[in-house]
């Protein structure tokens, strides 16, 4: 996919350059954009006016460095292959969702179908060191979640996030791995074959940092904005008071996403993270109907205007006779995508169901 088609070959470049700089997050790339009006006017501006802007002089000194030439020259060769993407904050496929965060990533790379960013997505995060019950939960959720259409989003991480991605291609549904390391760096090493699943399946890895950027503690933090900031609602299926998960939750709640919990036994040190959330206000869980009754909520609150009427030309497909997905996308002409989108707000509203492989009508 190319980059921004308004952008010129020059600009995308300067883009990469900049985003390749030591210490310059997202408020900073933004801040010099907005300063000096393009990326490339940034790179050609003195140190001096960096400094006036704030700006640390190890990024200002990197600017024609060779390492950071070189990983542009490296991201630019990735991005000849056709499931490998880049979206920048201004581009128009950029998911629209997570441009409403304060921090939203100026670049996102992406391998898979870059289309699912777009689409309806929970997120489903806890343990890394998760019970076998745990684990359990998480990928019976992730199965319910996908069947209805939700496209499922986590971390790739061991446990809960593992379990989460599985769930969603046990049914052939789709899923999103958002990464604390660059796309070329997958992490942990046992999920390599995971990730290569997720990609095959139809979905998508994601990260916004450069390819070959190793693991490091702080950009999991910073990486979980990101899964939550994707999401309509964020699902926490085990957690420890001290798990990175408590704090994708509290981002989804800070982001005006709907924030779940499931409960645990009080026995079991893995449920007080759960507890504590629903201590402060998120919703205990208990069932797949808990999460969707809660979306309901969240669709009439945040988008309104997005209730379907009955005449919607799916339901109107779907009164005649039984359809897969498929066989909507091939009646309505719509992308399968579009379609998968549109059943998953009409599932919400309680107007279509979906049993055994095919979606099915049901009268307001």
């Amino acid at each position: 996919m190319s980059p921004t088609p308004r952008l010129s070959p020059a600009e995308v470049q300067a883009r990469l350059r900049l985003h390749a700089l030591p210490q310059l997050g997202p408020r900073r790339f933004h801040k010099l954009i907005s300063a000096f009006g393009s990326a490339s006017a940034t790179l050609s501006a003195p140190a001096s006016a960096w400094q006036a802007l704030g700006l640390p002089a190890v990024a200002s000194e990197a600017r024609r460095s060779p390492a950071v030439r070189e990983r542009v020259t490296a991201s630019l060769a990735w991005l000849e292959h056709t499931e490998q993407h880049l979206l920048m904050w201004d581009d128009p496929h950029y998911p629209a969702l997570l441009a409403e965060i304060s921090d939203a990533p100026p670049l996102l790379f992406v391998h898979g179908a870059v289309d699912l960013l777009e689409r309806p997505q929970l997120a489903m995060v806890g343990s890394r060191h998760a019970s076998r019950p745990g684990l359990d939960t998480a990928q019976s959720f992730a199965r319910s979640l996908a069947r209805g259409g939700f496209v499922i989003t986590s971390g790739l991480a061991l446990g809960i996030d593992g379990a989460a991605h599985q769930g969603a291609l046990d049914v052939q549904g789709k899923t999103i791995a958002v990464l604390g390391t660059g796309l070329e760096c997958i992490y942990p090493a046992r999920h390599k074959r995971l990730a290569a699943a997720i990609v095959a399946e139809g979905g998508a890895l994601v990260s916004e940092l450069p390819l070959d950027c190793p693991p490091q503690a702080s950009n999991f933090p910073r990486r979980n904005r990101i899964i939550s900031g994707l999401s309509l609602g964020v699902l926490v299926v085990e957690a420890s008071t001290s798990s990175g998960s408590l704090i994708t939750a509290k981002l989804a709640a800070e982001q005006g996403r709907e924030v779940y919990a499931i409960p645990g036994s009080i026995h079991h040190p893995g449920a007080r993270g759960c507890h504590q959330l629903i201590r402060e206000g998120a919703t205990l869980v208990e069932s797949v109907e808990d999460v969707l009754q809660g979306l309901r909520g969240w669709q009439q609150v945040a988008a309104p205007t997005s209730a379907k009427p009955p005449e919607h030309p799916l339901l109107a497909l779907l009164y005649a006779a039984p359809h897969s997905s498929e066989e909507l996308a091939a009646a309505s002409g719509w992308p399968l995508a579009e379609v998968l989108g549109q059943l998953t707000e009409l599932e919400l509203q309680g107007l279509v169901v979906a049993e055994g492989g095919r979606w099915l009508g049901r009268k307001a």
